[in-house]
């Protein structure tokens, strides 16, 4: 019986967001010697890595799957690919016609389709696995060669006929297809495609088999194969530490500035920091994130998300300051008009698609948001018998709109702000499912999309400290606690 299978939609590439696992293990100058380590031990250590990505993946991405992807068309890896692979059935395709006819290179890939449908039975499947065994048995196919005795059309309806008994129900049209050619060449081409696909199948009907199991373990596993890329790669904790060290200093500066603004504060007194404030500040820094820069260790497997999150903040920040602009402006001329908020957010959100991305031009987004929101504007005045805005307010408007993107901009720092104070509040709350923080001021119009993506920011952020919380104890301990001994790792994390 076959076995229905649903898939998400996700590119296989998220099995490594970072590019290169190897570009990850960071080998910092230090006041110490190095510690050299070999290649193996290098390599050791980005495998590791790699399978704790993959798994992180697996069980905190419902949608994660495999899935196939070409070149792009016209490339030159594309190019060279469709070449080799021409020149190769070209070459079968003329064995085959000589007379007699070549059969080395056809049986080479029976010998594959082979082991490929026996890599897809379960345990036990033995009368299947010794019909396929015996019916395309390179020794006998080549004894049949020999006497010029190969059906090669029978070999390929039998392996058609098994496909189509071990594929998943989405595979079946293709397997009609393969039925419906004719040329043996393109047949055999054609079958090494939908085998291709159906090894897909089976790969995420695995993921999806070992979802619940990873979900269950996931912190045990994540925190025990961390700690052994720690002990291969000794320095796997150095931006981790270099990013828990720019937090300490960020709240020290903070607390200073305080003290400083106290009346009767005694500045000599060393100002006591807490743990927590510490992690969750350098939590708040990854919504600011200079992505050019090495993402703490720590945090990879989630940097994919992460980023997905800054840059959705970044696209509603501009929303909301687009409302507020549009809002103290003309704020008297629709105070009238219902949900007119989400109108603006309506204009706003399809010019912003893609502007996280480097040819995305901004300025020019919010000017072409300006003009439609002026429009629609003076459209509402006019439906309800009222004088539209003239020349002068539409152009202030559109251009105060414009100068969002300038830096220090007041309006877009404010809003920067207050998404900042939100996110903050999310941190500090014992249950984050059970209620949110109150919105800030301004940021009404986008607060179900705020509080959606704070949840995932909190999940995010939650996972993290129960899996890397006791590595994260002994860097504080080490950085805010230097005359203190060092023991072993606490086995729970800093909590709120």
């Amino acid at each position: 019986m076959k076995q229905r299978i649903s898939f998400g939609v996700e590119h296989h590439q998220q099995l490594y967001p970072w590019g290169s696992p190897c570009a990850l293990l960071p080998f910092r100058k230090s006041a110490s010697p190095p510690k050299m380590i070999t290649f193996d031990e290098l390599m050791a250590a980005a495998r590791n890595l790699s399978n704790l990505t993959l798994v992180h993946e697996i069980a905190v991405n419902a949608n994660f799957c495999i899935k196939n992807e070409d070149f792009p068309q016209n490339s030159f890896a594309g190019t060279v690919k469709e070449i080799a692979h021409k020149a190769f059935w070209d070459l079968l395709e003329s064995e085959l016609n000589e007379d007699p006819p070549e059969y080395e290179h056809a049986i080479k890939l029976f010998e594959e389709i082979k082991e490929i449908l026996l890599s897809f039975l379960t345990p036990g499947a033995n009368r299947i696995q010794n019909q396929i065994c015996e019916v395309l048995d390179a020794d006998l196919i080549r004894q049949q060669a020999e006497h010029n005795a190969v059906d090669i059309h029978g070999l390929a309806n039998y392996i058609i006929n098994t496909m189509g008994k071990l594929c998943a129900p989405v595979r079946d049209n293709d397997i009609k297809q393969l039925k419906a050619t004719d040329n043996i060449v393109e047949l055999l081409r054609q079958i090494f495609r939908v085998l291709d696909l159906m090894k897909m199948d089976m790969a995420n009907y695995t993921i999806q088999s070992l979802r619940p199991y990873l979900q269950h373990n996931l912190v045990d596993y994540e925190r025990a194969k961390f700690q052994e890329i720690l002990e291969e790669t000794p320095s796997a904790l150095d931006l981790t530490t270099e990013w828990i060290k720019e937090s300490i200093e960020d709240e020290l500066s903070s607390v200073s500035d305080e003290l400083s603004s106290s009346p009767g504060a005694d500045s000599s007194s060393k100002p006591i920091i807490s743990p927590t404030l510490v992690l969750n500040n350098g939590y708040l820094k990854l919504l600011q994130w200079d992505y050019r820069k090495t993402f703490p260790e720590t945090l990879i497997t989630d940097e994919v998300r992460l980023q997905e999150l800054r840059e959705k903040l970044n696209q509603l920040k501009i929303i909301a300051c687009v409302c507020l602009i549009t809002n103290n402006m003309v704020g008297a001329a629709i105070a009238d008009v219902p949900d007119f908020a989400d109108q603006l957010k309506r204009i706003s959100l399809p010019l912003l698609e893609g502007m996280n991305k480097k040819t995305f031009d901004l300025k020019e987004a919010l000017n072409a948001i300006g003009v439609q929101i002026c429009s629609k504007v003076n459209r509402s005045l006019t439906e309800r018998g009222l004088p539209t805005l003239d020349a002068d307010m539409q152009s202030n408007l559109i251009g105060q709109i414009s100068h969002i993107v300038e830096e220090n901009n007041p309006i877009s720092s404010l809003i920067d702000k207050r998404i900042q104070f939100f996110m903050r509040s999310l941190l500090a709350l014992p249950n984050f499912q059970k209620c949110m923080p109150a919105m800030p001021g301004g940021l009404s119009v986008i607060q179900s999309e705020m509080e959606f993506v704070g949840s995932q920011y909190a999940s995010i952020v939650n996972f993290n400290k129960r899996v890397y919380g006791p590595f994260y104890a002994n860097i504080l301990r080490k950085l805010l606690f230097p005359e203190a001994p060092v023991g072993k790792a606490e086995t729970e994390t800093p909590t709120n």
